[in-house]
C-alpha cells in the first residue's frame, strides 16, 4: 500500500507500507532514513527487534517523528528505525 508521510521538517514522502503485519511497533527502514537524510531522534533506551520467524533483526536506538496519511486518515506517530528488508515502513499496532 502507498502512504504519504510528512516529516517534522515539512518534507513529504510517498512510501511503500506494509499494513496488518502484526508488528508491535511502527518501523521505518534504516536505508530509507539514510537515503532521504531523514532526521532521527535518539532514544534514552533501546530495544531488540525480532522477525516473524523469531530471528533477531537488530536493536532500535533511534526514532523518526512523523505524520502519516493513509486513505484519508492522518496520524502523528514515531517510527522505530530498523532494517525492513526493502519495505519503506511497517505500520504496527502501537
Amino acid at each position: 500500500m502507498q502512504a504519504e508521510v510528512k516529516m517534522k521538517n515539512g518534507k513529504n514522502l510517498k512510501v511503500k507500507v506494509l499494513v496488518d503485519s502484526r508488528c508491535t511497533h511502527t518501523g521505518i527502514n534504516e536505508q530509507l532514513v539514510k537515503d532521504k537524510k531523514i532526521q532521527t531522534k535518539p532514544l534514552n533506551f533501546s530495544f531488540e527487534v525480532f522477525n516473524a520467524d523469531r530471528t533477531r533483526n537488530g536493536e532500535v536506538t533511534r526514532m523518526v517523528p512523523l505524520e502519516i496519511k493513509v486513505n484519508g486518515h492522518k496520524e502523528q506517530l514515531e517510527a522505530a528505525v530498523m532494517d525492513l528488508n526493502g519495505i519503506d515502513m511497517f505500520l504496527g499496532y502501537d
